[in-house]
C-alpha cells in the first residue's frame, strides 16, 4: 500500500510538471502572438493617428492664418479711416483765417501724422510668424496713395495761407475732392486685399466685405459733409453739383447701411455689436444726416448758414464716431471669431496628440502587463473557475479578469467562464422569480401590500401625492353565498377591471382581502376623486360573470386622500384614506369619499 502511495505521489508529479511544460509552451505561444499583434496594432495605430494628427495641424494652420489674415486686414481698413479722419480738420483750416497756432491747425497735424504713420505701416509691414504667408498690399499701390496724399496736402496748404476773401468756392471744392481721390485710390488696394483673403479660405470673404461696407460708411459720412463744406466756407448758397453729389452720397449711404445688416448674426448674437448698430441708426442717421439736411436747406435759400465750417467739423464729427465705434467692434468680433477657431484647433490638435501617446502607452502597458501577469495566471485558473462553477470547493486563489482573444489557447478557460455565466444565470433567474412571488399577489397579478408600501416609501417626499383605498362591499355575503371560488373568481375580475382603467403611471395593488389601493404621483384630490368616480362607476355597471354562467352584481366603497409622498407620510395618508373609506361605508357604500383632513397634505 505504502509502495502504491508513493507512485501515485510520484504520477502525480510527473502529470503536474507536464502540465507546467505544455503550460509554458502555451503562455510562450501567446507571448508571441501578443507581440506580434500588438506590433501590427501600433503600426496600424500610428498610420491612423498620423492621419488625424496632419488633419488637426492643418486646421490649426489654417485658422491661425486667417487670424493672421485678418488681423492684416483690419490694419488696412484702420489706415483708410485714418486718412478719411484727416479730411475733418482740413475742411475746418479751409473755413478760417490762415492763423498758424489754430485749433483746427493743431488737429490737422496730428491727424496727417496719424495718416503718415498708418501709411508707413502698410509700405514696411512686419515678416509674419513662422509657417504663415502674407497678403500684404504691394509697395506700388501704398507709393501711390502716399503720393497723391502728398499733393492733396500742398493743394490744402496752399489755399488754407491765402485769406478768406481770397478763397472762392470752386477753389475750396477742389482742394477737398482732391482728399477724396487720396481715400479712392486706396480702395483698389483694399479690393486687392479681399480678393487674396477669398482666395485664400472662403470664410474670409464675408468679414471682409462686410468690414470694407462699414468702413465705406465712415467714407461716405465724412464725405457727404465734405461736399457742402465749399459754399459753407465760401459763405455762399448751394450749388447744383453740391446737391447732387451730397444727394448720390446720401444714397450710397442708406445702401451701405442695408447690405452691413446681415453682420449682426454672422458669428452668432453680439449684444456689442447690436448696441453699435443702435448708436449708428440714432446718433448719425438720426442727428447726423438732420444737420447735413440743414445746411442744405438752408443753402437753398441763400448763403447765410447757422454753422462755421469749423463748427460743422465739430458737431459732425461727433456723430461719426458711432460709425467708427461700429466698424471696430465688428472687425473686434471677427477677431475673435477667428482666435475663438485658433483655439479650438489648437485644443483638437493636443487631443489628437494625447490621444495617440495614450493609445500607443496602452498597447506597450498591455503587452508587459499580459507577458508577467495574464497567461499563465488564467491556465492555472482555470480549475478554480470550473471548481467554483461547481462548487467544489471554497479555492484560495481568485483569477483576474478574462482576456477576450479567439486564441485556441484560452478556449477552455472561456468554457469554463461559460459554464460559470451558466450557472449565475439560473441563479438570477430563480432569485427573480422568487422577488416577484414576494411582491405579487398570486391570486390577481397585482402588487401586494409590501410591495406598494415600498414603492410609497421610495416616492419622493417633497412631491405630493393621492391614495385611493377600495374595499369590495359585502364580500363575505358573496362568500358565504356562492362560496369562495366565486368570491376569488370576484377579486380577479375587479382586478382586470380597475387594471385596464388606472393611469399607466399609477400603482395598483390589492391591500388585503376584499381591499385594493390605488396610489397616484399628485396630489391633487379632484383629480384622484375623479377616478375613484371613474372606477366605482364602471364597476358599478358591469355584472361579474362566473365560470358557472352567474353572473353577480358588484360594487365598491372608495376613500381617497392627498398628501406628500416618502415614508414619513405614508402612514398619515394611509390612515386618511382608509377613514375615507369607511365613511363612505357608514353613509351607504358604492360612493366616492374624500378625507376630510390630512396632517400630510400640502398647503394650498
Amino acid at each position: 500500500m505504502a509502495r502504491w502511495r508513493r507512485a501515485r505521489r510520484g504520477n502525480t508529479a510527473a502529470e503536474t510538471a507536464t502540465a507546467t511544460v505544455v503550460a509554458a509552451r502555451r503562455a510562450g505561444s501567446l507571448q508571441r502572438k501578443l507581440a506580434i499583434a500588438t506590433a501590427v496594432g501600433g503600426l496600424c495605430t500610428l498610420v491612423l493617428a498620423a492621419l488625424v494628427i496632419a488633419r488637426s495641424f492643418g486646421t490649426f494652420m489654417a485658422a491661425r492664418q486667417n487670424l493672421y489674415d485678418v488681423s492684416a486686414y483690419r490694419g488696412v481698413l484702420d489706415a483708410a479711416n485714418v486718412l478719411s479722419a484727416e479730411r475733418g480738420p482740413a475742411n475746418s483750416v479751409l473755413g478760417e483765417a490762415p492763423l498758424a497756432d489754430s485749433a483746427a491747425r493743431a488737429r490737422l497735424r496730428a491727424m496727417r501724422a496719424l495718416s503718415d504713420a498708418a501709411l508707413q505701416r502698410l509700405a514696411a509691414p512686419p515678416a509674419p510668424p513662422f509657417g504663415l504667408h502674407s497678403h500684404h498690399l504691394p509697395p506700388l499701390m501704398v507709393e501711390r496713395v502716399r503720393e497723391r496724399l502728398q499733393r492733396a496736402r500742398t493743394e490744402i496748404d496752399q489755399l488754407a495761407a491765402r485769406p478768406l476773401a481770397e478763397r472762392d468756392m470752386d477753389a475750396i471744392r477742389l482742394a477737398i475732392e482732391s482728399m477724396f481721390d487720396v481715400v479712392d485710390m486706396l480702395q483698389p488696394a483694399i479690393a486687392w486685399q479681399v480678393r487674396e483673403l477669398s482666395a485664400c479660405h472662403e470664410g474670409l470673404a464675408a468679414p471682409a466685405l462686410t468690414g470694407k461696407m462699414l468702413g465705406d460708411l465712415r467714407e461716405y459720412g465724412g464725405r457727404i459733409a465734405s461736399q457742402i463744406m465749399a459754399p459753407v466756407a465760401a459763405r455762399q448758397p448751394m450749388p447744383v453739383q453740391s446737391l447732387v453729389d451730397a444727394t448720390r452720397s446720401r444714397g450710397r449711404l442708406l445702401e451701405l447701411w442695408q447690405l452691413a445688416g446681415p453682420a449682426y448674426n454672422m458669428f452668432g448674437e453680439s449684444p456689442a455689436l447690436e448696441h453699435a448698430y443702435a448708436d449708428t441708426n440714432h446718433q448719425f442717421f438720426g442727428q447726423g444726416m438732420a444737420m447735413i439736411d440743414s445746411l442744405v436747406a438752408q443753402g437753398r435759400v441763400s448763403g447765410r448758414y447757422s454753422m462755421t465750417p469749423e463748427e460743422l467739423t465739430n458737431r459732425y464729427v461727433r456723430t461719426l464716431e458711432p460709425l467708427e465705434r461700429l466698424r471696430r467692434v465688428f472687425l473686434d468680433e471677427v477677431v475673435a471669431h477667428f482666435t475663438a477657431t485658433r483655439a479650438q484647433a489648437l485644443r483638437e490638435l493636443a487631443a489628437a496628440c494625447g490621444a495617440t501617446a495614450l493609445i500607443l502607452a496602452v498597447l506597450g502597458y498591455i503587452l508587459v502587463f499580459a507577458q508577467r501577469s495574464v497567461f499563465l495566471p488564467l491556465l492555472r485558473a482555470r480549475a478554480e473557475v470550473i471548481g467554483l462553477a461547481e462548487e467544489r470547493g471554497h479555492p484560495d486563489y481568485t483569477a483576474p479578469p478574462a482576456l477576450v482573444t479567439r486564441a485556441t489557447e484560452m478556449r477552455p478557460l472561456f468554457d469554463a467562464i461559460d459554464i460559470l455565466r451558466r450557472k449565475l444565470r439560473e441563479r438570477a433567474s430563480l432569485t427573480a422569480q422568487l422577488e416577484h412571488q414576494a411582491r405579487t399577489d398570486s391570486l390577481t397579478g397585482l402588487l401586494n401590500r409590501r410591495a406598494l408600501e415600498l414603492v410609497a416609501a421610495r416616492y419622493p417626499a417633497h412631491n405630493s401625492a393621492s391614495l385611493v383605498l377600495i374595499d369590495v362591499d359585502r364580500f363575505k355575503q358573496i362568500n358565504d353565498r356562492h362560496g369562495h371560488a366565486a368570491g376569488d373568481e370576484v377579486l380577479r375580475e375587479v382586478a382586470t377591471l380597475m387594471r385596464a382603467l388606472v393611469p399607466p403611471d399609477s400603482v395598483l395593488a390589492r391591500f388585503g382581502g376584499e381591499e385594493f389601493a390605488l396610489l397616484l404621483p399628485h396630489g391633487r384630490p379632484g383629480e384622484a376623486a375623479a377616478q375613484a368616480e371613474a372606477l366605482r362607476a364602471a364597476l358599478a355597471r358591469g355584472p361579474v360573470r362566473m365560470p358557472g354562467g352567474k353572473s353577480l352584481h358588484v360594487t365598491a366603497s372608495f376613500g381617497v386622500a392627498s398628501g406628500h409622498g416618502g415614508a414619513r407620510h405614508w402612514q398619515q395618508l394611509f390612515a386618511a384614506a382608509d377613514a375615507a373609506m369607511y365613511r363612505a361605508k357608514a353613509e351607504g357604500r358604492n360612493c366616492v369619499r374624500e378625507a376630510q383632513s390630512n396632517a400630510g397634505a400640502p398647503a394650498a
